[in-house]
C-alpha cells in the first residue's frame, strides 16, 4: 500500500520544500498543500491569527476534510502523498478519517525556534508578510513546546531540521517512518 505522509510544523520551517521533495522520491505521487485548499476560497477567508474564530476552525476543518478525501482516493489510485500542513491543535480532530488508516504517518518539522525566524527572514525579507510570520513563529512554538513530547508518545515523527539540508530531512523522514519508496 502507497504510503501517506502527513507533515505539519510552524510556519517558515520548510513544510512545503521538504513535502515536495518527500513526494519526488516516489515514481507516482502527489502533493497536497493545504493552504492551496485554503486559497480556493475565493471571498470570506479567514486567516489564522493570534485567536481563532469559530469560523476559522471550521474552514480549517473543512479544507482538511477535503485533503484528507483527496489523499485516500489518490492513494486508491497508486499514488504516494504528501499532505503539507501548518500545526495547529486541531490536528487530530480534522484528519480523524485519515490517521486511522493503515501507513499513514505523521511527521513534525521542529528546527529551533530561532532558525524558523531566520528562515522567515531569508524568505520574506522585508515583506509586510514577515511580521505576520513572526507573529505565527511564536504563537505555534507556544504551542508545540508543551506538546511535543505526548506527540511522539501517540507516534508522531519528530525531525529537528535546524541543521539539515531539504535531501537529509526527506532521508530522516523516510528511515525513521520505514515509508520507503
Amino acid at each position: 500500500m502507497n504510503p501517506i505522509f502527513l507533515v505539519v510544523g510552524p510556519p517558515a520551517v520548510g513544510k512545503s520544500t521538504t513535502s515536495r521533495a518527500l513526494a519526488a522520491r516516489y515514481p507516482r505521487s502527489v502533493c497536497i498543500p493545504v493552504d492551496d485548499v485554503r486559497d480556493m476560497v475565493v471571498s470570506g477567508r479567514v486567516l489564522p491569527g493570534a485567536v481563532w474564530s469559530d469560523e476559522l476552525v471550521r474552514q480549517v476543518a473543512l479544507a482538511r476534510s477535503a485533503v484528507a478525501y483527496m489523499a485516500l482516493s489518490y492513494r486508491r489510485a497508486g499514488f504516494a502523498v504528501v499532505i503539507d500542513d501548518f500545526w495547529d491543535p486541531h490536528h487530530p480532530a480534522d484528519y480523524q478519517s485519515l490517521l486511522g488508516q493503515p501507513d499513514v504517518h505523521r511527521v513534525l518539522l521542529y528546527p529551533g525556534q530561532d532558525e524558523a525566524h531566520q528562515r522567515n527572514l531569508r524568505r520574506s525579507g522585508g515583506s509586510p508578510a514577515r511580521a505576520y510570520i513572526d507573529e505565527g513563529i511564536e504563537i505555534v512554538y507556544g504551542q508545540l513546546d508543551s506538546v511535543v513530547p505526548q506527540l511522539v508518545q501517540e507516534g508522531w515523527v519528530v525531525i529537528d531540521t535546524t541543521t539539515l539540508s531539504v535531501d537529509a530531512a526527506v532521508s530522516a523522514i523516510l528511515q525513521r517512518t520505514a515509508g520507503k519508496p
